[in-house]
């Protein structure tokens, strides 16, 4: 389980441009849902995602995972227990390394690595096996530098990756958008596989409203830093891309768009 307990954020303190972003936010997500987040620019959704992860800080609230308040706790040790898949398929992989040396890496995750070989070679046989889940041909490849991969396969790569070794929260943060449709509903079919065989508790932040309808259990809608629709279960199942586009419509003409 993961609480986010009355979550306060400012951000540009002190200046013309101050704003606060979430003013005593709450938000409890229980273990094995699968939550997704849509909403429109600046309504939190990547803020959200950041706070989880430690990537920003705080200023007043408690974060707390599985019961353990991890609020001050540091982002490198966090992601010993969170995978996180960004937007940017060469932010997840090193395009220097090959594939071989990537999965070595992504199989040390949380790991003292000591003096020793990187690559363990009685591994090797196990990320030919996980690659091969992928159907993409990459476990034929394991020299070839990620570097030379397409968006897609690396994509892949990083979804596999944050995922190999036990992890407690997959966090998703846009991970479809920079990739052409085919293979976006590609990613989408792999992440969804990954998610229900390893039972995986995950947040997607998504811009796509039809992978936001069809895929998880949850979903939420962000604005201004608050959550203005939570839809689980059968009432989520029965939200229609027509639906989350209204109230879209309702908030741009509260706005004055």
């Amino acid at each position: 389980m993961l609480e986010l307990k009355h979550i306060q954020k400012h951000y540009n303190v002190g200046t013309v441009n101050e704003l606060c972003l979430f003013e005593d936010f709450s938000l409890t997500v229980e273990e094995g849902e699968f939550v997704s987040v849509v909403g429109s620019n600046g309504s939190g959704k990547t803020s959200l995602l950041n706070l989880i992860c430690g990537s920003i800080e705080l200023e007043k609230g408690q974060i707390c995972m599985n019961g353990r308040d991890i609020t001050r706790e540091k982002e490198f040790k966090r992601n010993r227990k969170i995978g996180r898949v960004y937007q940017n398929p060469s932010v997840g992989t090193c395009p220097s390394m090959t594939i071989l040396e990537n999965m070595a890496l992504a199989d040390h995750k949380g790991k003292l690595y000591g003096l020793g070989r990187g690559t363990d070679k009685k591994r090797i046989d196990f990320y030919r096996e996980q690659l091969r889940t992928l159907n993409l041909g990459l476990e034929d490849k394991l020299d070839v530098k990620v570097g030379v991969l397409s968006g897609g396969q690396r994509q892949a790569m990083a979804l596999l990756m944050s995922t190999m070794t036990p992890i407690e929260f997959l966090i998703l943060d846009e991970h479809t958008a920079a990739l052409d449709p085919k293979t976006a509903e590609r990613i989408m079919e792999l992440t969804d596989q990954v998610v229900r065989e390893k039972h995986l508790t995950t947040i997607m932040v998504t811009h796509n409203l039809r992978y936001a309808v069809d895929y998880g259990n949850r979903l939420l809608m962000m604005h201004q830093g608050r959550a203005i629709l939570d839809k689980r279960g059968a009432e989520k199942d029965g939200t229609t891309v027509e639906d989350i586009l209204g109230l879209f419509n309702e908030i741009s003409i509260e706005c004055g768009n």
